[in-house]
């Protein structure tokens, strides 16, 4: 059977701050292609992406959800996903491996914490990507002043190519600029393609020649037209508009209101005509292998489900083909593993196919093994693909089991969370023996929790959530010698290192270590170098003021002398190792904590009583707008102060307020 690469695939993720309503997008988008036959609601638990029980009960998405529907003869592969700061990790896999993206804006708070960190997230992994501005018939809502936020907040390229008919509750349809239609829905969800009104036509045209000027500015086909014309063509326009999206230029912006079914079908027609096709990325592996179903096989692994009935890990196929009963290698293991099934996946749903191509996105029964990030290939064409990183956790608490009975399926439903979840890291203290359960945040830490009760069914107690500190230098040493020599009988151990030890200056962009190297003469042969370097970062792992990991510092090794029997990499690595230590209790040393940038939405009238509170808990504002009568307060705040917050914010402002929170690094710990 012969398989071709189809450029009617679009692989694309909805990304979102919590609450802007991306899933309310997913699930339109799913009834409107015909992919469900009812509508779900967030505020029913009744979507078809939110199946998980916690998902419905807390009204946020906490894991990316896979579906599948067809639009306009394009198959659209769809994840949902988490719009939370704690479940960020999610949508870092997610993107690792999406073509394109949506990402949906809140029409009257535009962008917002985790609006802009997805957007980075989403720059970092170069996937082009569309706007689409929602809730446009909430009271407050503003296209221009969401479209300045993406500008001025993301510093994207934004080109609205809709002007919305009506405003707030009255918002019945867009015009669009590109051809020059107007769509208008009833209150059934109808819509009926039109004319532009009278009423709107001199803004409509000014706002297209705008479109025509800003596209020609930055496409030489359209600038070239331009010219001669002095306007562009609706094809050429919606041309330039698609060059532009794939190379990461421009973002095109659209607008609607999702829970009232109005503007979704245009921000279809947007998705297949502006992102990406699988045969329109750039190839992987180094560049070998494009997305060319007889080219070898290669395939990403990003998510792992292991579920009580049995494993399922989800693939990205990006060349070649992917069939039940395959052998692949699994390149981080180096172990071969066999395909039982492929499965095409509709959030808790599952159809076995008899294959995957190029370009697919599907999930596989039958690797034991394969971890999320790991590289399947056929094992005499080995490749490896970057995988993605995992986020550093932030947070810790002690978790263990009520009846001591209960303490090795306890370890066993850790494993599995750690398994599917990369971001959940499982350690034992050292000192108090007590199993420790770090994520990115409360949050994720409770939900894992209730994941493990629910799952599980086991009756676990947990200690209060703490925090990562970290440790730095502020002030360095120079010239300290450290001389290792261990002679027991046999081949003896040398090792002779002269290091100095200084802070960042930031010069070194966002490194957090730096080794160097200053000596001649060859008198430290250049794997003994390593070895140094090797021993060094073993001892950033506890610093002297708490044993906790010691970050931003540059050591360099200035001197050393070898023995020419004694010496050895093992020998260098030692010597690293204690004169760093022994370096780091010389320096003056400082305590750092993590930090977060906090937005508070509160009703005008509770602003004082916020503020002061964040005040106590050490937050120190940095901006402050007023938007009608609701108050929006940013401050960075300590992570540990902000334990508890949400319930006491819903008592100092009787339920009305909110807030998102974003990592904001680390800060020097204060009093």
């Amino acid at each position: 059977m012969r398989v071709f690469p189809n450029p009617r695939v679009r692989n694309l993720g909805i990304l979102a701050h919590v609450d802007a309503g991306k899933t309310t997008v997913t699930e339109r988008i799913l009834f409107l292609t015909g992919a469900v036959h009812k509508q779900g609601e967030v505020h029913d638990g009744t979507t078809v992406t939110d199946f998980d029980p916690q998902e419905r009960e807390r009204g946020i998405t906490i894991s990316a959800a896979a579906v599948g529907c067809d639009w306009d003869g394009h198959r659209l592969a769809l994840i949902d996903t988490p719009g939370h700061v704690d479940f960020s990790d999610e949508v870092e896999r997610a993107l690792r491996v999406l073509d394109g993206a949506v990402a949906v804006f809140d029409a009257v708070a535009g962008v917002e914490p985790q609006s802009e960190t997805v957007w980075r997230q989403a720059d970092r992994h170069g996937v082009p990507r569309i706007a689409f501005v929602n809730k446009m018939d909430r009271a407050g809502a503003d296209l221009d002043a969401a479209v300045a936020s993406i500008r001025s907040r993301l510093g994207a390229v934004a080109l609205p190519v809709q002007l919305p008919i009506g405003r707030e509750d009255g918002f019945r349809g867009v015009v669009d600029l590109v051809r020059m239609r107007a769509y208008v829905w009833d209150g059934g969800g109808g819509r009926e393609e039109t004319q532009v009104p009278a009423r709107l036509k001199d803004e409509a045209v000014r706002r297209r020649r705008a479109l025509d000027e800003a596209v020609a500015e930055l496409h030489p086909e359209a600038l070239e037209e331009f010219c001669a014309d002095e306007s562009l063509s609706d094809g050429t326009l919606e041309r330039a508009l698609r060059a532009l999206t794939l190379a990461g230029t421009a973002v095109v912006v659209l607008c609607g209101s999702a829970y009232r079914d109005r503007g979704v079908e245009p921000l279809l027609d947007a998705i297949v005509a502006y992102l990406p096709a699988p045969t329109d990325r750039p190839p992987v592996g180094g560049g070998e292998r494009a997305a060319d179903p007889h080219a070898p096989l290669v395939a990403l692994a990003f998510k792992v489900h292991a579920a009580p009935t049995g494993r399922m890990t989800y693939v990205r196929v990006y060349a070649g083909v992917l069939t039940k009963g395959a052998t692949v290698l699994d390149t981080a293991t180096g172990r071969t593993e066999r395909i039982s099934r492929v499965l095409r996946v509709q959030a808790d749903r599952t159809a076995e196919v008899s294959l995957a191509v190029a370009g697919d996105i599907v999930a596989v029964v039958g690797p034991k093994t394969v971890r999320a990030g790991a590289t399947l290939c056929v094992p005499d064409a080995p490749v490896v693909l970057e995988p993605p990183v995992p986020a550093a956790p932030v947070v810790s608490m002690a978790v263990e089991a009520r009846r001591s009975t209960d303490t090795g399926r306890l370890a066993a439903g850790l494993a599995r969370l750690a398994e599917e979840d990369p971001s959940l890291v499982v350690r034992t203290d050292p000192e108090t023996g007590q199993t420790v359960l770090s994520g990115l945040g409360e949050l994720h830490l409770e939900v894992a929790v209730e994941r493990l009760r629910r799952d599980r069914d086991l009756e676990v107690t947990v200690g209060r959530p703490q925090v990562a500190y970290r440790e730095t230098v502020v002030k360095g040493v120079t010239g300290l010698l450290h001389r290792h020599v261990k002679q027991d009988g046999g081949a003896g151990q040398f090792a002779h290192v002269v290091i100095d030890v200084r802070p960042l200056d930031g010069s070194e962009g966002e490194e957090e270590f730096v080794f160097a190297s200053t000596v001649t003469g060859g008198r430290v042969p250049q794997e003994y170098v390593r070895a140094v370097e090797a021993g060094c970062r073993d001892a950033l792992a506890e610093g002297p003021l708490g044993g906790h990991q010691v970050t931003g510092l540059r050591v360099t090794l200035t001197d050393g002398a070898t023995h020419p029997k004694d010496s050895s990499e093992l020998a260098f690595r030692t010597a690293g190792r204690t004169a760093l230590r022994e370096a780091l209790r010389a320096s003056v040393m400082a305590l750092l904590e993590p930090v977060a940038e906090v937005t508070v939405t509160v009703p005008a009238e509770s602003v004082g009583a916020v503020l002061g509170d964040l005040a106590a808990r050490r937050g120190r504002v940095t901006d402050s707008q007023v938007r009608g009568g609701t108050s929006v307060v940013t401050a960075t705040v300590p992570l540990a102060e902000l334990f508890g917050y949400a319930t006491r914010l819903r008592g100092r402002t009787q339920g009305r307020g909110t807030f998102a929170t974003r990592p904001a690094g680390y800060e020097p710990a204060t009093a």
